[in-house]
């Protein structure tokens, strides 16, 4: 069982910027694909961005790209995603999940073993 605990959200301007991280409690935490994906009222859950397990390869949703950065430190233990140029469309709450290297990535590679409880990000205009 892995826990993952969420922080940093907040309340910015937009165009501000917010640093999130993610806990997790993994004895290995380098055997994990870290992801994170975020929930706006009314909305339906959506990814943001993933990390290889080794740090090495990054991935992007279209409406992040260029403004989040997604990474991590093994030797922590934490992921972490770097959210600049925040727009009020990217208000919702974020959530990291982390998949074990050899699961079931599922379609899309959208599924992920644990989640955590989620952090608020609130961007005024």
């Amino acid at each position: 069982q892995v826990q993952l605990v969420e922080s940093g959200g907040g309340f910015v301007q937009a165009g501000g910027s917010l640093r999130l991280s993610c806990a997790a409690s993994a004895r290995t935490f380098s055997n994990y694909r870290l992801g994170w994906f975020r929930q706006a009222p009314g909305k339906e859950r959506e990814f943001v961005a993933t990390i290889h397990w080794s740090g090495g390869t990054t991935s992007y949703a279209d409406s992040v790209k260029g403004r989040f950065t997604i990474s991590r430190d093994n030797a922590k233990n934490t992921g972490f995603l770097l959210m600049n140029s925040l727009k009020p469309e990217d208000t919702a709450v974020y959530y990291c999940a982390a998949r074990f290297k050899w699961s079931d990535p599922g379609p899309g590679g959208l599924r992920y073993d644990y989640w955590g409880q989620g952090t608020q990000v609130t961007v005024s205009s």
